[in-house]
């Protein structure tokens, strides 16, 4: 695939920003200015500024004795980085990669390889980038080319035309200047002196000449805008290797739409994971509002699955959480989350209910989807002696227990998280309680069975062994006690109760 660079280049970005915010100032002369050694030098300037001679670092005293009326506003190093952060984001929409121009801190570089073809190619696409940010109220220029560089040369410097063909980004640069190769002002201050005004004047020079007067980073540079250095962006956003997304040619706002966009993205994208015998996990769906808003669902499954009847439901599930408004432009659905799918083997007579059974995996997916992922929990045995420790929470439905469940001793149906401290009146030294007093109330025992005893796992804490007892009320009800350390002596000892039988 031919790789496609655009370069977004905002040519007044903090003044556009400001406007945006106080349309009142657009008959008013204005400057951004930042302290510099005691000295409030200007860092940006407004068209109206820019008509009295006021320039990007000068000092803000000067401007106000040539610009009558001049507004200074004070500016913050990071403002530049945090509005092309936002205005890159909402660039995803024309393609995933996105860099912030790093050069000037005042444009964007996209990777648009296989992108333009959505929007009638190329210069409909441009077309589409410079009204949707007009019509925000930013001023920009933008150029495609082959490499980031050459597309971001034309874009600042470029005279005739913004769509270079692929191949022509050489000749588009022999006739702009040195600077249009983003060049620092030592290295430009040399070529102006040797008598360098355009590129094609050293151009066609050996490397070996120019890297001795110039250097590698001006070696750099040209290689990179020609093509035959590699520039690699660093996109704001980095990019899910399983992604769908879909162009519409009019905004979506209705429920049926959504579904119909939901499907197309999960055939697609469930395709190329059965490909890869790969299944999705965590499923995340984004819908760009052409308000520039951005609306998001997620979903996650407990085991990996390609199916698009499934997935399909489970996004059906939130469709009523996404907010179109106006109506949504673009959706993006990534899977952040893959797992290898497990083929199971087909068995003509043997059914395998529980976990096994995909019907009930499908099922479970369905109720997280309703009641969230958080309120279903799996628990597997923990070679522990402790009873509280002898359980832990699995990490997926298809996670294999380490060991059985022992099931030789009774176990009551509901474990407190911490043992909690009862009263106890019983006969010594290993009786069962004849009542206990837990939470104000009284229990009168009339059965129990104990004691068992568990000593403690003395290679993690210290302390005394636990005696349980299961014990009976008078009203039918069976409790899990136990009793810490012996009794006599100078030995403390305390019962507790732990748990509820069925």
């Amino acid at each position: 695939m031919q790789r496609r660079f655009v370069s977004i280049w905002f040519r007044q970005l903090l003044a556009d920003w400001q406007l945006i915010r106080r349309p009142e100032l657009c008959e008013v002369p204005f400057v951004f200015a930042a302290p510099d050694h005691g000295r409030m030098m200007i860092t940006a300037v407004s068209p109206l500024a820019a008509e009295f001679g006021v320039e990007p670092g000068m000092r803000a005293a000067d401007a106000k004795a040539i610009c009558p009326g001049l507004e200074v506003l004070d500016d913050k190093p990071s403002r530049p980085r945090n509005l092309l952060r936002g205005l890159g984001e909402w660039c995803v929409r024309y393609s995933p990669i996105v860099a912030i121009d790093e050069f000037d801190m005042d444009g964007l570089l996209l990777d648009i390889s296989g992108c333009a073809h959505l929007w009638g190619g190329e210069r409909e696409y441009l077309k589409e980038i410079v009204s949707r940010l007009k019509s925000k109220g930013y001023t920009v220029r933008v150029a495609i080319a082959d490499t980031p560089g050459a597309a971001w040369a034309v874009s600042h410097f470029g005279k005739i035309t913004p769509l270079i063909p692929a191949g022509g980004h050489r000749e588009a640069l022999l006739s702009l200047a040195p600077e249009a190769l983003r060049l620092d002002a030592v290295i430009l201050a040399k070529l102006r002196k040797l008598g360098f005004y355009q590129i094609k004047s050293f151009i066609g020079m050996p490397r070996s000449v120019l890297r001795r007067r110039f250097g590698e980073e001006f070696l750099l540079r040209l290689a990179q805008a020609l093509g035959t250095e590699e520039e690699i962006l660093v996109p704001l956003q980095v990019p899910v290797p399983f992604q769908e997304r879909l162009s519409c040619l009019e905004p979506i706002k209705t429920r049926t739409g959504i579904e119909i966009a939901i499907t197309k993205m999960l055939e697609s994208l469930c395709k190329r994971m059965q490909t890869e015998g790969k299944g999705l996990r965590t499923g995340v769906l984004t819908g760009y509002r052409i308000d520039g808003k951005v609306v998001q669902v997620a979903i996650g499954t407990s085991g990996a699955t390609h199916n698009v009847s499934h997935l399909f439901k489970l996004f059906q599930l939130k469709i009523d959480q996404i907010k179109p408004a106006l109506g949504i432009e673009l959706f993006v659905i990534d899977a952040p989350k893959v797992d290898d799918v497990e083929v199971p083997q087909e068995e003509m007579w043997t059914a395998k209910p529980g976990l096994d059974d995909q019907s009930v995996i499908r099922f479970l997916d369905r109720v997280a989807g309703k009641v969230g992922a958080e309120m279903i929990h799996r628990y597997l045995p923990a070679t522990r002696y402790w009873p509280e420790r002898a359980v832990l929470r699995a990490g997926s439905i298809t996670e294999k227990p380490a060991s059985d469940w022992r099931v030789e001793k009774p176990r009551p149906t509901e474990l407190l998280k911490r043992p909690a401290p009862i009263e106890v009146m019983a006969l010594i030294p290993d009786h069962p309680p004849k009542f206990f007093i837990y939470k104000g109330h009284r229990h009168q025992v009339i059965k129990a069975d104990g004691p068992e005893r568990i000593e403690r796992e003395w290679w993690l804490d210290t302390g005394e062994h636990r005696d349980y007892y299961q014990v009976e009320d008078d009203q039918g009800r069976r409790y899990w006690l136990f009793r810490s350390g012996h009794y006599g002596g100078d030995q403390k000892f305390q019962w507790f109760i732990h748990g509820f039988f069925a």
